[in-house]
Parts: C-alpha cells; structure tokens; sequence
C-alpha cells in the first residue's frame, strides 16, 4: 500500500506539470506593441527651389561710342537764318568759324560744327561733289604718306576707320568731306585739309549732299555771315 501511495503521489506531481504546461503552451505571447507615431504627423518643412541668381551681363563697347561725346551747343547741327545768293543744295565751308552750311533756301540753311585743316594745310576754292562712299575704305594719299610714314597705307571702311561713316570726294583734289571718330576735334584745325563731321552729322548731310552739288571752301581770312539760329 505504501508503494500505490507514493506512485499516486508521482501521478498527481507529473499531472500537475502536464496541465501548467499545456495553459502555458496555450495562452499567446504578447507581441511588443510599437511606439505610437506623433500626431498629428509632422513632416519636415520642405525647402522652396530658388534659381541662382542671373550675372549681370556686361556688353562689350561699342566702337562707335565716341559719337556719344556731346558738342558744345554752337557746334550742334541746327537750324539758322543764312542770307546767300548760292542755289539750294550748295554747301559752304567757313574754315575760320568751323562751320559748314548746307543751304536750304528762303534765307535759311543747315549748320553743322566741323573740323578744318590745321596750320598751313587749311585751302580755299570751288569744288563740286563727284562721288559718294558709305563707311569708306582709307588710302593715305603719297603726300600723307610722306609726312607720316607710320601710317597704314590702306584700312578697310568700319567705325575705327578715320573718314568715319561717310564721305563726300571733292573734285580730283585728295580733299574729302567726312566723318570721324574723334568728335571731341570738331570746332578745331586739325586736318591734313579735310573737312570733318561727327558721324551723326555726317550722315545727316550725306543723305541731303548730291553727286555734283557745289562745294565753296573759304579762306581763314574770309568768314561767312555766321548765321542766327532759327526758334
């Protein structure tokens, strides 16, 4: 008896051991719940797009920009009351004065500031216009050359040419009347004997000026009536 009482002992033990096993075979283990997202969501701020800012562009200059020197108001081309016998379309040279009439007609003419020869290359006469260039090309007469050897001997007609955007050839003399890249010589004796206009003007009277229209060039010791400006 006392052997049936300790086998029943072992059969309650291990059935103990069997049930506490199946309970916890049966009951699930608890996942680790996740940790909650903030909310409301909160998104970092996204960053607008800005373009990179545009370099300023720089223009080259241009080679013309000498026409941007301003004359003094005498030497402007204007305008004035001019009392002369000459037909329209006659052009005179006041070579003392520096300045350079295109008759109009009715007591009036066009008056443009211009450069003239320089000390003993200033001449006086009567030409007439045989020919008409846009942006010439340059050849230094013989004469100039002989002066100035460091000249080129020919230039290609263009803004850094120094006949400038047109001439106007005067008889079969070497004498031109022209444009200039060096507006700051008007009003002043400085040529080699040509007649020299701002390119401004210079194309102003060029679009007036006819092949064959007569030219009077006046000496230093004869000056025209100056002119008074029209209002």
């Amino acid at each position: 008896m006392f052997t049936s009482g300790i086998l029943r002992s072992h059969f309650r033990i291990l059935a103990g051991a069997l049930m506490t096993a199946t309970i916890v075979t049966a009951t699930p283990t608890q996942a680790a719940s996740p940790a909650p997202l903030p909310f409301p969501f909160l998104l970092p701020p996204v960053a607008s797009f800005e373009p990179p800012a545009a370099e300023p562009q720089t223009l080259a200059p241009s080679e013309d920009d000498a026409t941007a020197y301003e004359l003094p108001a005498r030497l402007r081309r204007q305008v004035v009351n001019y009392a002369t016998r000459e037909a329209p379309g006659t052009v005179i040279i006041d070579t003392p004065n520096t300045y350079l009439y295109y008759v109009l007609g009715n007591g009036q003419a066009m008056r443009y500031g211009i450069g003239v020869g320089r000390d003993g290359f200033t001449w006086s006469g009567t030409q007439s216009v045989t020919r008409k260039a846009e942006w010439p090309d340059w050849t230094p007469p013989p004469e100039m050359i002989a002066r100035q050897p460091y000249l080129p001997r020919h230039m290609a007609g263009g803004p850094g040419n120094p006949l400038g955007a047109r001439a106007m050839y005067l008889g079969g003399t070497i004498y031109r009347i022209h444009g200039t890249n060096q507006p700051a010589t008007i009003g002043t004796h400085v040529s080699s004997g040509c007649i020299r206009l701002t390119n401004q003007d210079v194309i102003d009277l060029y679009a007036r000026v006819n092949v064959g229209a007569k030219v009077i060039v006046l000496p230093m010791d004869r000056r025209a009536d100056l002119g008074r400006i029209t209002r």
